[in-house]
């Protein structure tokens, strides 16, 4: 039995997933802060697409 509040992976990928983030100017701001941070991970990646 699944619990109450599961999030779903195709979900996460559509609302902060990187190609969410390059479709808005805000999201590329997003980016942008990220790599001059140096972050290693720009967005969240999704091993497998359910």
């Amino acid at each position: 039995m699944r619990r109450t509040l599961e999030g779903t992976k195709r979900k996460r990928q559509k609302v902060s997933g990187f190609r969410a983030r390059m479709a808005t100017p805000g999201g590329r701001g997003v980016i942008n802060r990220r790599r001059a941070k140096g972050r290693h991970r720009l967005a969240i990646i999704a091993k497998k697409l359910a």
